[in-house]
């Protein structure tokens, strides 16, 4: 069986690594808010490039913190409308609508699968005040459009950065391209932690403060609380575990790069349609993302010849039943994505004979 991920083989990568940092937080007999969240924060927001960087307990309470400050900031408040691409996990538009903000759901290019920058300003209205960009799969939505609409209408401009650590666009990584990035450490990202954690990193350092704040039930000083928070906190051992493979990062972003080459080169199989990628730094292939007009068949396919995949994702957020309201809304593109998609296995310890396998297979497929 060819895993979509093998988490157990990843981690046994930095096993030496991780044991020693592991028994340095036990050791230490500190487990929250101590040296390896501030070393870590330190380190990553020096790696993105940003001022700061908040650890919080994950890539959902990162966007929920974000907007939550910028509403007790007075930028934002409830009822204001956000654009978001309609094609994005459900974390995304949660983090919208927990703040009693309006998501406004706008269809993705679908060659890129990223938010479509052209349709932008059509939705713009004295209500909207931010848009928030997803790296979907790993590969850069921002452009220069988006940051001139940003300029052009005084809008915030937030990343999803869950699924893109150490993207490029034009010299910059992803999450310190907005205003304010989330990110998310779940163990499957490309950096993934032993459990879940998360960060926000901006350059403002007012929202910064106010983040760490409600993470921490609203205070910044003990038992003083400013704001009625929630406890959102990157632990000691998650951190530290962070560390070490925020070093390893970069190298492990190029051998998944490497997996990708071989499918794009190898995959001719003229009923798939392949990524399209047009800047090999904007792309960091979190997933590799394929479509197939019978999806379940080639997927079924696939598992009965010993490679698993994933779908990423089945059913669209305007059609899930937690926003029923959006149920009868139409996003052709969106739906069109989610109906076809298909996730290929792709990691940095992938062998190319595990790739040649799967390209094979899929080479071999008939609809």
């Amino acid at each position: 069986m060819i895993k979509f991920l093998d988490l157990q083989k990843i981690t046994e990568t930095y096993s030496d690594e991780i044991h020693e940092a592991v028994s340095r937080v036990i050791d230490s007999g500190w487990y929250l808010q101590g040296q390896e969240n501030a070393n870590f924060e330190t380190e990553y927001a020096q790696y993105i490039g940003t001022s700061h960087c908040v650890g919080v307990a994950n890539g959902l309470d990162a966007l929920i913190l974000i907007f939550r400050a910028y509403i007790e900031m007075g930028v934002l408040q409830k009822g204001d409308e956000v654009l978001v691409p309609a094609n994005t996990y459900i974390a995304s538009i949660l983090a919208v609508t927990e703040n009693g903000l309006k998501p406004i759901l706008i269809e993705p290019n679908i060659e890129t699968y990223q938010i479509d920058d052209t349709l932008l300003e059509q939705y713009i209205t004295p209500k909207t005040k931010a848009i928030l960009i997803v790296h979907l799969y790993g590969q850069c939505a921002y452009t220069e459009h988006i940051g001139e609409i940003c300029t052009k209408y005084k809008l915030r401009l937030i990343e999803d950065n869950a699924q893109a650590h150490g993207c490029l666009y034009n010299g910059k990584r992803t999450g310190s391209l907005g205003d304010a990035a989330g990110h998310s450490f779940y163990p499957g990202k490309n950096l993934g932690a032993l459990g879940d954690g998360g960060a926000v990193t901006t350059n403002d350092t007012e929202l910064a403060k106010i983040i760490r704040s409600l993470a921490n039930y609203g205070s910044s000083k003990k038992y003083v609380f400013d704001y009625c928070g929630r406890n959102s906190r990157l632990d000691e051992i998650q951190a530290a575990v962070l560390s070490v493979k925020l070093r390893h990062l970069d190298q492990d972003n190029e051998a998944r790069k490497q997996v990708a080459k071989l499918y794009l080169d190898g995959i001719k199989n003229t009923s798939i349609t392949l990524p399209k990628v047009k800047d090999w730094n904007a792309h960091v292939f979190h997933l590799f993302p394929i479509r197939c007009k019978n999806r379940d068949k080639l997927q079924q396919y696939l598992t009965d010849n010993g490679v698993q995949t994933l779908i990423h994702y089945p059913i669209p957020p305007h059609k899930q039943q937690c926003y029923v309201e959006w149920n009868m809304l139409s996003y052709p593109i969106t739906e069109l994505i989610h109906r076809e998609e298909l996730s290929l296995p792709i990691s940095q310890i992938m062998s190319i004979c595990s790739v040649e396998l799967v390209v094979n297979l899929i080479n071999q497929y008939q609809l």
